[in-house]
């Protein structure tokens, strides 16, 4: 059915409680600030509507509150290379050390000790968002390449639903990325984008049991986080209801925020667990390979600016 040890995953997981913690933390705290502003907003809107009649304030409010919904989307936005940089990247350290067997530093906290493998490989956060970005981007491309993808997972009648099964691999390639990310951590690579396009070689070689997994992670993933979803849903309405005006209704969206608060602090650490168990035993002993590396700048874009890249860095570190 699928490769990877769900139990062994989760034992891994309960050895890095400090960066889980540190997740909950930030995520909650940004669904926190989601709640608070977009209820600032909605209650400053009510406030403004009472110049009107019922109407205009409910619309008021409703402004208001979207308002500091789209405020506090925006500020996340921002943070977004912040968190990968010194969070998720340096979870992912950690993870790969542990995955190995390699025991912590003495003195050292597993968060510093993440943060600074991440520093040495990568230098700057707008360096490793800028990577993550392309190998999402070289990954869909994989994707399209791959042939056969109807036979990956043995369904009756999959064929006349292949344009459908594509898309829902696409979302499973989420959970890939940070694996290539890992290649290059795992290797002590010098040069974070020569790494990454070994790595995606080498993904593009095993695409099949990758992929396999990927989707199985997706439906594992995203199935807890419908079950999640309905176990908040009323108190998230209960939150909600605090809101002036119509924005009552925004339980739903606040039990949405709760659910991808769980899932990004919890629940893809463990789905990148689990690929990087499947990953590293199926390119034990590989090389990549230039067929594959062939494919990947006839369809990629993304893929040949990786080797653009990779020679500036190392052109850079000369000069050094």
């Amino acid at each position: 059915m699928w490769d990877f040890r769900l139990m062994q995953a989760i034992g891994l997981m309960m050895k890095t409680l400090p960066f889980i913690i540190l997740r909950l933390m930030i995520y909650f705290g940004i669904t926190l600030a989601f709640i608070v502003i977009t209820g600032t907003g909605s209650g400053i809107g009510w406030g403004v509507g009472v110049f009107g009649d019922s109407d205009f304030q409910a619309t008021s409010s409703l402004i208001g509150g979207g308002l500091g919904f789209a405020l506090t989307a925006g500020l996340v936005f921002l943070a977004r290379e912040y968190i990968l940089y010194m969070v998720k990247a340096a979870h992912i350290a950690v993870l790969v050390e542990l995955l190995d067997g390699n025991e912590m530093p003495q003195g050292r906290s597993q968060i510093s000790h993440g943060q600074k493998v991440v520093a040495e490989r990568f230098a700057e956060a707008n360096v490793l968002f800028a990577l993550d970005r392309i190998i999402q981007g070289v990954l869909r491309a994989i994707t399209g390449l791959a042939q056969g993808i109807a036979s990956i997972i043995p369904i009756p009648g999959l064929q006349q639903l292949v344009g459908i099964f594509r898309a829902f691999l696409n979302i499973a390639v989420g959970f890939i990325d940070e694996v290539i990310l890992a290649y290059g951590i795992r290797t002590r690579a010098q040069n974070p984008w020569d790494s990454a396009r070994d790595g995606l070689i080498l993904y593009g070689q095993n695409h099949k049991i990758m992929l396999k997994n990927a989707a199985w992670l997706t439906v594992i993933i995203y199935g807890l986080s419908i079950f999640i979803f309905f176990m908040v849903l009323t108190p998230a309405a209960a939150i909600a209801f605090m809101f002036p005006g119509d924005l009552s209704a925004f339980g739903i969206v606040v039990a949405l925020l709760l659910v991808w608060s769980i899932k990004a602090a919890v629940l893809e650490p463990l789905a990148i667990v689990c690929m990087l168990q499947v990953y590293f035993p199926a390119i034990e002993g590989q090389v990549p390979d230039s067929e594959w590396e062939q494919k990947l700048n006839d369809v990629s874009g993304k893929f040949r600016e990786m080797a653009q890249k990779g020679a500036a860095w190392a052109g850079a570190k000369q000069s050094n």
